[in-house]
């Protein structure tokens, strides 16, 4: 079931440690170490068997790089093994973060802090658009591709058209729209049983959702119950990875919901690309804000807690469920057509938030302007930040001139940001 060896839990588990305290640098860079450690180092898991589970967990909801450690656990050790590497992956960063965040609620005012991430703001602009461009260069291979990320950023800029339904008429789109020409090989599927799928099924649905129920029944504050639904909802519907997650995030949070500035979710965003773990613990940040808005620290910290548990318990059902049916579904066409097209609009909604957070970080006044259906965002053209833009092009320059990483780009356009701000 494994690859050539089965290491003991314990000796697992010491690596799945290792592997979440030393996960920084965003999903690839995490999916590499993951590699390194369980296939060249160790040979616990034969080249196929993790290049199989990283396209299994590439189509799935969520963040493929914690999926995939959960997926390497269960492979190894059934379930207790897949929540400890899970879970691993998770904790040194939701740790980090948590920490982070009281902080940055009580002190982000300081001229220190602020300049400190005006830096960051500007590399995570450059982070954002390199995302866009790796996605972007692996997903639009063909021409309808192009066009169902062109009238995802079309819909979801200028007119606000909901994420979730933007991932159906995607999905639908590519289902019936799929090359059903390919010839197909014979899956034996003897070995997977329908009644433990759906038992499966059911526990992590209690898992996920007793908890959210059990606040309402509670008597929660509101915030608790919000932060849980919206998280939930994000969960199920942001294909394609972590920024995927922060497109569908970032717009309803600052503008639906006014939880957060957008300034704030930038901030977000950088605290979430300097600590080990999945760039989606980005929604913790969020949800720790808004709870400290709310009614301080002890709600704010209610709140990261319900945000992490709506954000990675799903994930555990996703693999949990699925694994056993990983052969079957890369042999099924038209599901793989429509998880394609999901991919392509993805790349329309990251340009979304490319634009978005270029309009927010390069100018001092954003406005929303409603010309019917149609939404614009108009900067005052007054209020350019020429400080901004110059570490932006530092940061772009070190990302596609010079091919940095993401940690040592965020400290010198921070470092750089702090000292030209306290001086300007």
């Amino acid at each position: 079931m494994t690859g050539t060896q089965t290491p003991s839990l314990a000796d697992a588990t010491r690596v799945w440690l290792k592997i979440g305290v030393l996960s920084f640098g965003g999903p690839a860079a995490q999916i590499a170490l993951m590699h390194k450690e369980v296939v060249e180092d160790r040979p616990w898991l034969s080249e196929r068997q993790f290049l199989n589970a990283l396209s299994f967990c590439m189509l799935l909801p969520g963040p493929e790089a914690m999926q995939l450690a959960t997926y390497a656990g269960w492979r190894l050790h059934g379930t207790i093994g897949g929540l400890v590497a899970g879970l691993l992956f998770v904790i040194p960063g939701a740790a980090v973060i948590m920490l982070l965040a009281a902080i940055y609620s009580a002190f982000g005012n300081m001229p220190l802090v602020e300049s400190l991430f005006y830096g960051i703001k500007a590399a995570v602009l450059v982070i954002v658009v390199e995302a866009l461009l790796r996605i972007a260069k692996k997903a639009l291979s063909q021409k309808r591709h192009w066009l169902i990320a062109g009238l995802t950023f079309v819909g979801i800029f200028f007119f606000s058209v909901p994420y979730p339904l933007i991932v159906f008429c995607a999905g639908l789109v590519g289902w019936l729209w799929s090359d059903l020409s390919a010839d197909l090989e014979p899956i034996d599927m003897g070995h997977v049983s329908a009644r433990k799928t759906l038992a499966t099924i059911t526990t992590w649905l209690a898992i996920w959702l007793l908890p959210l129920l059990a606040l309402t029944w509670l008597g929660a504050p509101d915030i608790l119950t919000d932060v849980g639904a919206f998280f939930s909802t994000l969960a199920v519907v942001t294909f394609g990875g972590a920024y995927a997650v922060l497109a569908y995030m970032a717009q309803d949070v600052v503008v639906q919901f006014g939880w957060l500035t957008a300034s704030e979710m930038i901030d977000a965003l950088g605290l979430a690309e300097t600590t080990p773990g999945p760039l989606i613990l980005v929604t913790q940040f969020v949800g720790f804000l808004a709870g400290f808005k709310e009614g301080g620290l002890l709600l704010g910290i209610g709140a990261a807690l319900v945000a992490l548990w709506v954000t990675f318990a799903p994930c555990f059902l996703w693999i949990f469920a699925g694994a056993p049916y990983i052969e079957w579904i890369s042999n099924q066409p038209r599901l793989k057509g429509a998880l394609t097209a999901i991919t392509a609009a993805v790349v329309g909604v990251i340009l979304n938030l490319s634009i978005w957070f270029a309009l927010h970080v390069l100018f001092g006044t954003v406005e929303q302007q409603q010309l019917g259906p149609v939404t614009l965002w108009r900067p005052a053209f007054a209020t350019i930040e020429w400080l901004a833009v110059g570490l932006f092009a530092l940061s772009a320059y070190l990302a596609f001139g010079r091919h940095w990483g993401i940690p040592s780009i965020l400290l010198v356009s921070s470092i750089l940001g702090g000292a030209l701000g306290l001086m300007v």
